[in-house]
């Protein structure tokens, strides 16, 4: 059986991601109903937008009204991510978000976690963040999650900041000028930026295959 690798560069603050990931599980279902000879394995790569958060976190409706300039530019730009947002199916919940959070803790802890867990908990902790408002910087927070996983409670413990920057990395990613997230790489050969459509992904997946 053919194998292909995705590589997925992400940060759980980032909506787009969010949306990439469920286009990512589309293009993965359509994948196997045409090449039941390939076998896709992603893997998960932290790759954080605002490292310097405070630990605790920011209010998060000030920050953005400071980076954009206004509460009208913000309106707008999150009008834009909620049309996006359809085409993958997903409601965002901007207004019960109280908090931008320091990722360093969650992406530690999908590190952690079982290979064959990861996936279920990155879009645990990206739903609980955009869609039910919790935060997600939060270590109790992150437990509750990573046990509704299915993660033992020794993996569920919350690691410091610094293991959770320290690792992750792909060496392939050195190979690859990463300006901003989700990023893709395929095999460790090839690259593309979201977001895009689940169409999109599975030419570029096809195309990946095809290349070999």
């Amino acid at each position: 059986m053919r194998s292909l690798t995705i590589e997925v560069f992400f940060d759980f603050v980032c909506p787009w991601c969010l949306i990439d990931k469920r286009h990512l599980d589309a293009a993965a279902r359509k994948l196997a109903e045409l090449r039941q000879d390939v076998h896709l394995d992603v893997f998960w790569r932290s790759h954080a937008l605002l490292p310097d958060t405070p630990e605790g976190g920011v209010p998060y409706q000030a920050f953005y009204v400071a980076r954009l300039g206004s509460s009208e530019a913000v309106t707008r730009r999150r009008a834009q991510v909620q049309q996006a947002g359809d085409t993958a199916g997903v409601q965002f919940a901007f207004d019960r978000i109280q908090v931008l959070p320091n990722t360093a803790k969650a992406h530690a802890l999908m590190e952690r976690a079982d290979p064959a867990r990861q996936a279920k908990l990155v879009d645990r902790i990206f739903t609980a963040y955009f869609l039910e408002g919790k935060d997600v910087g939060d270590g109790s927070v992150l437990e509750r999650l990573a046990l509704e996983c299915g993660l033992q409670r020794d993996v569920c413990s919350s690691p410091g900041a610094d293991e959770s920057r320290a690792g992750g990395r792909s060496p392939v990613a050195t190979c690859y000028p990463i300006q901003g997230v989700p990023f893709f790489v395929l095999d460790g050969s090839s690259a593309f930026s979201g977001a895009m459509p689940s169409e999109t992904m599975l030419d570029a997946i096809l195309k990946a295959l095809d290349a070999v």
